[in-house]
């Protein structure tokens, strides 16, 4: 039996969800202040790095849906080109939500929207640092479901929409629990059993175990992409043959995307 449905048998919610403890709020303002000597520096480091490697604005700014579906606008580091179009991650949603296939992401074989170093700081999660700005605000928490877009909440059941029943996070379950190794339905499990035990304890854990998964996640990306490099370099020495294999729908949007319009 799912954890959502679980706790739906156990019976109805006693009260409104609340948007965040007393205790949540402080952990958050502590660890942002006593971490300040390693994220400001940073910071500043990568957003130097980006305006070197690519014109346009440093910073990229996104509507996302937030505590009971309220829209808000997420900071994060520019790492695509400024004209990328965010359709091709739409389409790769859709097969995400309607399939059972893990949660790979769309740029984890290479993305020609990618600016150079894009794709390691997506890795690494250093792309999400100024939203240590949305946290401070109150818009999101550092732990927490991952805030979704707005098309993505427009096609959830009612029952994925009970993640928002929190404030969205920048680590959370599903990150120190595989990631892009599990499947969506996977992912909601995992929102909503933090939204039902979160605790101080376990902020403080997930908090802990987030860098060991971090690392683990670009162990991950490492491997997964020297297969792909080996192809790349073999291709330009032999002609490609048609083997009439279907490609995954990553694929096909990226190849979409370097064909252009």
């Amino acid at each position: 039996m799912r954890w959502s449905q679980q706790r739906a048998h156990n019976g109805s919610r006693a009260s409104s969800p609340q948007r965040a403890p007393s205790w949540k709020r402080a952990l958050d303002i502590a660890c942002i202040l006593a971490a300040v000597p390693a994220w400001v520096p940073l910071g500043l480091l990568i957003a130097l790095a980006i305006k070197l490697v690519s014109r346009g604005p440093i910073f990229f700014k996104q509507e996302r849906i937030g505590f009971l579906g309220r829209p808000f606008f997420c900071w994060k580091f520019r790492t695509m080109v400024p004209d990328a179009k965010p359709s091709l991650h739409e389409s790769h949603l859709d097969h995400l939500m309607s399939s059972n296939c893990a949660m790979t992401k769309l740029d984890s074989q290479g993305d020609p929207r990618l600016i150079p170093g894009g794709l390691w700081l997506r890795s690494l999660g250093w792309d999400e640092l100024p939203q240590i700005i949305n946290v401070l605000r109150g818009e999101m928490s550092l732990v927490g479901p991952r805030p979704c877009m707005a098309y993505e909440y427009a096609r959830y059941q009612p029952r994925h929409r009970q993640r928002c029943e929190t404030l969205p996070g920048l680590t959370g379950l599903w990150q120190i629990n595989g990631k892009n190794r599990t499947t969506f339905e996977e992912m909601i499990d995992l929102d909503l059993r933090y939204v039902a035990t979160k605790s101080l304890l376990l902020d403080l854990k997930i908090i802990f175990l987030t860098v060991p998964a971090i690392i683990l996640q670009v162990c991950d990306l490492r491997r997964r992409r020297k297969p792909a490099q080996k192809v790349r370099a073999a291709s330009t020495l032999a002609p490609p043959t048609d083997f009439n294999t279907p490609k995954n729908t990553s694929q096909k949007h990226l190849e979409t995307a370097k064909r252009g319009p």
